[in-house]
C-alpha cells in the first residue's frame, strides 16, 4: 500500500505517474471526493464526541449537586443519534478509500526503465554458454516421457490440466535440487530455514498484495457453513508466510536484516495465463520453490536486493546452467514490486532464455499493508521496515533446465556435480 499523504496531498499527480510507468489508471477526482467528504464527517464527528464528552462531565457534575440534569440529557440525547450515524459513515468512507488503496500497485523506482512489457525490460549481465549438440535437442516433456519418469496423463486422470507425476530417478532429481537450494541458502548465504504453512488467511494475502485485486489467481479453501465458514487460501508462494512472520510486529534494528527461507509447494490458478506453456512443467497449478525473504532497514533494502540476487545467482552457476539477469521494466513488474530482476535460464529446446527467477525490493509497499516495524534505535520510535522476495530458485524449472542442458544422444541425463552428493553418488540417469 502506498503511502496515505500521496493520495491525499495530490492524486491527479498520482494518477499521472502511475499511468505513465503502470499503464494503471487511477479516479483522481473520485477519491477527491471522498477525500473531501471524509473531512467534512470527520470534523463533524469530531465536534460531536467534543459535545458528548463536555455535555456527559456536566451532567456527573450537576448530579453530584442535586441539580436537575433532565434538558441536558435530552440535549445529548439530541445529538446522540447524529453522533452514530456520522461515526459510521465516517467508517464507510475509510473503507471505500482504503479499498481505493489496497488496488493500486506500487511506484517503480526511479532506476527501473519505463515500458508497457517484457519487450521494454534492460538486459544487465549473461552467466555462460549455451552448449552446443551435435544431436537433435529433446524438450524435457520428451525425455521425461521415455520412462514414465513425466507423467502428464496420470496427472490428468488424478486432477485435471497443468499438473504432473514424476517418478523414478526424475523424481529424485527433482528432490535434490529443492535440497541443494536449502543447503545453499542456509549454509552459505546464511538465510534461515523455515518449514511454513500452504494454507494461510485473508489477512495474510492481504498483507503482500495478493488480496483483494488477485483472488482469481488463487486457489482457497472454506470450511462450514454461513456466518461459521472459514476460508483459507493456498499459498503461491512461501513469500506470503515468510512476510507475514514480521505482521504486526516491532523488529529490534540489531536483528536486520532478517533473512529466511523455505521450501513449499506453491498453488497458482494461474487464470490469467491463456493457454501459454500447458505443455510439461513449465506452468503448473501446483509446483514447488525455495523462497528468498529479506527484512531490512529502509537504507539498506537496495543492497539487499542486490545480495539477494546475487544468492539466486549462485544457484544457476553451481549447476552450470547458462542464464542471464533483466531488470524489469514499470510494466512488467509485479503488483507489489517497486524495482525487480528475473533471472532468466537457457533452455535447449526453445533456443531462448526462460524466467526462472524473480527478485524484486517492495520498499514499504507490504510492510504498510502488515503494519511490520523496526525500531529506529537513533529515535526510539518505530518505522516501517522493507521487504523483500525472490525464488532462489523455482525447483521444477530448475529440473526442465538441468534435463535439457545435460541430456545425451541417447536421451540419458548427466547429474551437476553439485548434485551427486543429494543423488548417492550417480552421475548419470537413464
Amino acid at each position: 500500500m502506498l503511502d496515505p499523504t500521496l493520495l491525499r496531498q495530490n492524486p491527479a499527480e498520482l494518477a499521472t505517474r502511475l499511468r505513465e510507468t503502470r499503464g494503471f489508471e487511477l479516479d483522481a477526482s473520485a477519491l477527491e471526493s471522498l477525500e473531501s467528504e471524509r473531512k467534512q464527517i470527520q470534523v463533524r464527528t469530531q465536534e460531536l464526541q467534543n459535545l458528548r464528552n463536555t455535555r456527559s462531565k456536566a451532567i456527573g457534575q450537576a448530579k453530584s449537586k442535586g441539580e436537575d440534569v433532565s434538558a441536558l440529557m435530552a440535549e445529548v440525547a439530541g445529538f446522540g443519534e447524529e453522533l452514530k450515524a456520522s461515526e459510521i459513515r465516517l467508517e464507510d468512507i475509510r473503507a471505500k478509500i482504503e479499498a481505493v488503496a489496497l488496488g493500486i500497485p506500487n511506484i517503480p523506482h526511479e532506476s527501473v526503465p519505463r515500458g508497457q512489457d517484457e519487450a521494454h525490460n534492460a538486459e544487465q549481465h549473461r552467466w555462460g554458454t549455451p552448449r552446443t549438440f551435435d544431436f537433435p535437442v529433446k524438450d524435457h516433456v520428451e525425455l521425461g516421457a521415455r520412462n514414465g519418469w513425466l507423467d502428464g496423463d496420470t496427472a490428468a486422470k488424478l486432477s485435471g490440466a497443468r499438473f504432473t507425476v514424476l517418478r523414478g530417478p526424475l523424481a529424485r532429481l527433482h528432490r535434490a535440487l529443492a535440497q541443494f537450494m536449502l543447503d545453499l541458502h542456509t549454509g552459505e548465504h546464511g538465510y534461515q530455514e523455515n518449514n511454513v504453512p500452504l494454507l494461510v488467511n485473508a489477512d495474510s494475502m492481504r498483507g503482500t498484495g495478493q488480496l483483494p485485486k488477485f483472488e482469481e489467481d488463487l486457489f482457497a479453501t472454506t470450511v462450514g457453513d454461513g456466518e461459521h465458514a472459514h476460508k483459507r487460501y493456498l499459498i503461491p508462494t512461501s513469500e506470503v508466510p515468510l512476510t507475514n512472520i514480521v505482521r504486526d510486529e516491532i523488529v529490534e534494528a540489531d536483528t536486520l536484516p532478517l533473512r529466511m527461507t523455505a521450501h513449499s509447494m506453491c498453488f497458482r490458478a494461474e487464470a490469467g495465463s491463456h493457454g501459454r506453456d500447458t505443455r510439461g512443467m513449465i506452468r503448473q497449478h501446483q509446483f514447488e520453490k525455495v523462497e528468498l525473504v529479506s527484512i531490512t532497514k529502509p537504507d539498506e533494502s537496495y543492497e539487499e536486493h542486490e545480495r539477494m540476487t546475487r544468492c539466486a545467482e549462485v544457484v544457476l552457476e553451481k549447476l552450470g546452467l547458462p542464464y542471464r539477469r533483466m531488470l524489469l521494466c514499470t510494466g512488467d513488474m509485479g503488483f507489489a514490486a517497486t524495482k525487480t530482476f528475473d533471472l532468466e535460464v537457457w533452455l535447449p529446446s526453445q533456443d531462448t532464455y526462460r524466467e526462472i527467477s524473480s527478485c524484486s525490493n517492495c520498499e514499504s509497499f507490504q510492510a504498510r499493508r502488515m503494519q511490520a516495524r523496526w525500531r529506529n534505535p537513533a529515535t526510539g520510535k518505530p518505522e516501517l521496515a522493507h521487504t523483500l522476495n525472490g525464488s532462489g530458485v523455482a525447483v521444477g524449472r530448475a529440473l526442465i533446465a538441468v534435463m535439457e542442458n545435460y541430456q545425451n544422444a541417447d536421451g540419458s541425463i548427466t547429474v551437476p556435480d553439485v548434485l551427486r552428493p543429494y543423488m548417492g553418488g550417480v552421475d548419470r540417469i537413464a
